[in-house]
């Protein structure tokens, strides 16, 4: 089916400063007519009274492990699975897989495996060195032009300041977006978790903020005079936030994003729930959460992005030092976003959903995404912000469950997942009830 009424919604289009109750039609697979009156329409119908119609959710920062030698980890399958669940129609998955994403063929075999699929769209990015081993430049131009969005070593920082150089200047000249794991090794050797009171109770080897924060200074001044789109990752240090909007004040071309777990959780969860509070970059403190927060108000962060990282159990249930970095957030970022950004009424549903949409298309340079325009393709997320449910992690669509939220009671949910113009994801239960039209 991919001609239906979606039916009496809030329509939420930021990228068009739509924000309004009306109807939205789609026919073979786009948007034919967008109206704040009802349609007349002689078909399937999607009553969405009370729940939020919005563009397509992206998320530009996913992990799906594929290609991989291991058989538990994460595939493009079980993780485009587990972003339709989440309401996502675009995921940017990131290149450190086994072998990592340096080559045009790689590149083109992530996106044929994707659409061969059909959950959702695919746009892989590509290694800015040869096998993120920061010592031969990847070849850009041909990882571009076989489809790659952005360029990212993520995991990993670019370290030497004459590569990073190098990238910028390829990334510039070829249009892409740069995205940098702010990370300098040096101050992290052997660090685990937050440098702080918690890490020192805790006897874990210590992760500053600086190492995050040189980084970023570093990469400004490389940038301020080569001009790329640099975007910084899963930001954790209020410094950073800062660091960013004194380059913004200069115009040098710079971005954040924010997650969902540095959003909600501080050091202190690693006391109370051990290694599935594990991250890279760890969780800080409250003043972190405040000041990131901040960002986002003011526009300095214009991008929420999960770092779906998903691991093995077996991997979590290491001693904390030896233990895997990071946690899945596909299926339950919404939920935990609106909890984050809404509930305080640090933002709106339109500043939310813009950074969900609109933005991270702007950033990849997709503007046919993102937006909910006539003639578009019809990637769609119906959301019910009133959906009262548990997250529980042995339910999710992704193959992993380390997931420090789980068990939280949570409000809103994406309830249908439409992409070019088919629902490829309905939430069980849901209030929405498609109808078949006969007359």
């Amino acid at each position: 089916m991919n001609t239906m009424l979606l039916q009496n919604g809030r329509i939420i289009d930021s990228a068009n400063n739509l924000d309004c109750i009306g109807d939205v039609l789609i026919e073979h697979g786009v948007v034919a007519q967008i109206s704040q009156t009802p349609i007349d329409f002689d078909g399937d119908t999607i009553d969405c009274t009370d729940c939020i119609i919005s563009p397509g959710l992206i998320d530009i920062h996913v992990h799906f492990r594929e290609p991989s030698n291991g058989k538990h980890e994460e595939t493009i399958e079980t993780g485009c699975a587990s972003a339709i669940a989440g309401g996502f129609t675009t995921v940017c998955t990131m290149p450190n897989t086994t072998p990592a994403i340096d080559t045009p063929e790689l590149v083109i075999q992530s996106i044929e495996t994707a659409n061969a699929i059909g959950l959702c769209r695919v746009l892989p990015t590509a290694c800015a060195t040869l096998e993120r081993k920061g010592e031969q430049i990847a070849p850009i131009a041909e990882l571009v032009a076989a489809g790659a969005i952005a360029i990212t070593d993520d995991g990993d920082v670019v370290e030497d300041d004459a590569m990073m150089q190098a990238v910028l200047e390829q990334c510039r000249e070829h249009n892409v977006p740069f995205m940098q794991h702010c990370q300098d090794p040096k101050e992290t050797l052997g660090g685990v978790m937050n440098a702080g009171k918690a890490q020192q109770e805790l006897g874990y080897g210590p992760w500053p903020r600086s190492a995050e924060e040189s980084v970023i200074a570093r990469d400004i001044g490389l940038n301020e005079t080569i001009g790329a789109s640099w975007h910084a990752q899963h930001l954790s240090s209020g410094g950073s936030v800062t660091l960013i909007r004194e380059a913004q004040e200069k115009k040098i071309p710079i971005s954040g994003e924010a997650s969902p777990h540095h959003l909600l959780l501080t050091d202190e969860a690693c006391k109370k729930i051990g290694t599935m509070a594990k991250m890279n970059p760890p969780l800080r403190e409250k003043h972190d959460i405040a000041l990131i927060k901040e960002g986002i108000v003011d526009g300095t962060i214009t991008i929420l992005a999960t770092d779906h990282a998903p691991h093995p159990l077996a991997t979590k249930e290491l001693p904390f030092a030896d233990a895997s970095f990071g946690i899945v957030g596909l299926d339950c970022a919404l939920a935990l976003y609106a909890r984050a950004l809404l509930a305080d009424n640090t933002i709106d549903w339109p500043h939310m959903l813009a950074m969900m949409t609109v933005q991270p298309a702007s950033l990849i340079n997709r503007q046919d995404l993102g937006q909910l325009r006539v003639g578009d393709k019809a990637d769609i997320t119906i959301i019910d912000p009133n959906c009262q449910w548990t997250i529980q992690s042995e339910e999710f669509s992704s193959r992993a469950r380390n997931c420090p939220f789980d068990g939280w009671d949570v409000s809103c949910k994406a309830i249908a997942t439409i992409y070019g113009g088919k629902i490829v994801f309905e939430a069980l239960g849901s209030r929405i009830a498609r109808c078949e039209n006969t007359q």
